[in-house]
């Protein structure tokens, strides 16, 4: 099967899988950069939080989470049915045992054994999404429970502020986890592009990385999300209670 790999198709593959970690790290794990959408939602969340502990009724909160997590359930889904359709499209190629496949005049007639392994790689996308997907799914459970068990804050104060942070911090990984599943679906069409030559693989894969760093660092939406954080941060009230004022002096009579 290596031998049937070119040059190019190993560098592109090499580069597909760089951008890839790379976008990831850039934008949901240690080094994610503070301008972007995913940074300024971790601060939207923190002020939801805080909301959250000052009403009694959450209901609203519990629906909203409730969509989320049906959404995880519907990518999940779909991703066993893609899942088993490239099993079948591999079990069909085995049986006509051809050496070389081409499966429309888009696409460029290729060695068999290269054909298996390009299929491999675009199911090996689609498992890694359905691992964050399910991963996501339990995440949401878990602040279920978290947000059942939160405490009903009349006023604001240190301690409710640590709570809120704490809370938005755990419904971020969750989203960062349902993220990057979504973000497989993205890379997946750059995966499919493989067959079409490596060529066309390296450029939809950088056309792929343009289209999602344009939407989390100069879309619409991230100034229009920028600007509202910025505006809850102005809103926000003081992290403690002031001080009462001094009673008046009273003289002795």
């Amino acid at each position: 099967m290596i031998a049937d790999l070119s040059t190019r198709d190993v560098v592109a593959l090499a580069l597909f899988l760089t951008v890839w970690v790379g976008y990831n790290t850039l934008f949901d794990g240690r080094f994610r950069r503070p301008e972007s959408i995913n940074s300024k939602m971790v601060a939207m969340r923190e002020v939801w939080m805080g909301h959250l502990l000052r009403r009694e009724n959450r209901i609203g909160d519990a629906t909203l989470i409730g969509l989320t997590i049906r959404s995880a359930t519907f990518f999940a889904s779909t991703t066993v049915i893609l899942i088993a359709a490239l099993v079948g499209v591999l079990g069909s190629i085995s049986a006509a045992g051809t050496d070389t496949v081409q499966m429309s005049s888009l696409f460029h007639a290729t060695a068999r054994a290269l054909f298996e392994l390009k299929t491999f790689v675009l199911i090996s996308v689609f498992i890694y999404a359905f691992f964050k997907f399910t991963w996501a799914i339990r995440q949401f459970n878990y602040f279920s429970a978290v947000l059942g068990s939160a405490p009903y804050l009349l006023s604001p104060t240190d301690v409710d502020h640590g709570i809120a942070r704490r809370m938005a911090e755990i419904l971020s990984h969750a989203i960062w986890t349902l993220n990057a599943g979504v973000r497989a679906y993205y890379f997946a069409v750059a995966a499919l592009s493989w067959f079409v030559g490596p060529l066309f693989f390296i450029g939809t894969t950088l056309l792929m990385t343009v289209v999602l760093v344009r939407r989390q660092l100069y879309s619409p939406t991230q100034r229009a999300i920028a600007d509202h954080v910025r505006a809850l941060s102005a809103a926000q009230p003081p992290s403690s209670p002031p001080p009462p004022p001094p009673p008046p002096p009273t003289t002795e009579r």
